[in-house]
C-alpha cells in the first residue's frame, strides 16, 4: 500500500505531511519518523507531519522530529497545514488549541498564550523564567517559556557568532531541562526587529522555528527590549510576532507547497 504525502515548508523549514483526515494512516512509530525525514534515504525533512480528525477542533496535528520523537507545537509546520487546508481552521496539537486563517504575507496562527511559571516550562527547579541565573560558556542569564514546548532563550551581541552547532546540544540535553529545550540565540536590532538562531530539541540547527520566534519575542518584550509586535529574522527569512493584550501570541508568515508523492510504509520499518 503506498501513502500519499505532500512536501512543504515554511521559511526553509521543511516537513512531509501526511493528511489521514478522510483516510486512515498506518499507525505512527518512531522508526517510520526516522526513515520519512532522512534526508538521504528517505523523503528527507526537518518535521514529520500527521493529521488526524479531531472531535475538539476541525482537525488534529501530530508532530515527530528525526529522531522519533513526538512534540506538542510546531508554528511553521502549522501555516503550512494551513494552506494544505485552504482556509481558517481550529487545530488540535499536543500543545494545545490553536486558530489559523489567511492574512497579509501569508498565514497568520493564533499560538495562545505564553507560560512562564518554571513548572510550566518545565525546568527542573524553581528559578524566575525571566533571568535564569544560570549559564553555558559565553551564552548567560537566559530566559524561558513555552509556547506549547519549552524554549530557552540567550540574549547576544551577535547571533551569528555563537557557535550553535556545539552549544545547542549540550543546553538541550541539560538536566536542568527535563523535557530537553530548544535553545534560541538573538540579538535586538531593533525596537522593533530581533534576529535569531534556533537549535530545535530532537532536530538540529533549522532555518526557521516559528514556536522559537514566538517564545524569543515575548521574552524579549517582558524584558522590554521590543515593542509588542516584532519582526524576527531566521536565516529562513522572517516573521511577524504580535503579543496581544489578551495575552494571546500571532504569528505572521509564508508557508509553500514543494511536491507531491507517495511512498511505502514497508520501505520504512
Amino acid at each position: 500500500m503506498r501513502i500519499p504525502f505532500v512536501k512543504m515548508h515554511g521559511l526553509g523549514n521543511d516537513f512531509v505531511v501526511l493528511d489521514g483526515r478522510g483516510e486512515a494512516l498506518p499507525a505512527m512509530a518512531a522508526g517510520l519518523a526516522r526513515g520519512l525525514t532522512d534526508r538521504h534515504t528517505g523523503i528527507g525533512c526537518d518535521q514529520l507531519i500527521v493529521l488526524e480528525p479531531s472531535e475538539a477542533a476541525d482537525f488534529r496535528m501530530r508532530i515527530f522530529n528525526p529522531d522519533g520523537s513526538e512534540v506538542g507545537a510546531c508554528g511553521n509546520a502549522s501555516r503550512a497545514v494551513a494552506l494544505l487546508h485552504g482556509g481558517p481552521a481550529r487545530i488540535e496539537t499536543g500543545g494545545g488549541l490553536i486558530e489559523v486563517r489567511p492574512a497579509d504575507g501569508g498565514i497568520a496562527v493564533d499560538m495562545g498564550c505564553p507560560r512562564f511559571r518554571w513548572e510550566d516550562i518545565p525546568l527542573a527547579w524553581a528559578m524566575d523564567s525571566l533571568t535564569m541565573p544560570v549559564g553555558w560558556e559565553e551564552l548567560e542569564n537566559p530566559g524561558a517559556a513555552s509556547v506549547g514546548n519549552p524554549h530557552v532563550v540567550f540574549f547576544v551581541p551577535d547571533c551569528d557568532a555563537v557557535d550553535l552547532a556545539r552549544l545547542g546540544p549540550l543546553i538541550e540535553t541539560d538536566p536542568l531541562f527535563p523535557e530537553r529545550v530548544n535553545v534560541n540565540v538573538c540579538t535586538i536590532e531593533s525596537r522593533n526587529a530581533i534576529r535569531l538562531r534556533v537549535w530545535e530539541r530532537g532536530a538540529g540547527l533549522t532555518r526557521a522555528c516559528g514556536t522559537g520566534a514566538c517564545a524569543t519575542a515575548v521574552v524579549a518584550m517582558r524584558r522590554g527590549l521590543v515593542e509588542r509586535e516584532v519582526r524576527v529574522t531566521l536565516p529562513g527569512g522572517p516573521l511577524t510576532i504580535g503579543w496581544g493584550e489578551d495575552d494571546h501570541i500571532t504569528m505572521t508568515g509564508p508557508a509553500a507547497e514543494s511536491f507531491r508523492g507517495t511512498f511505502d510504509p514497508a520501505d520504512f520499518t
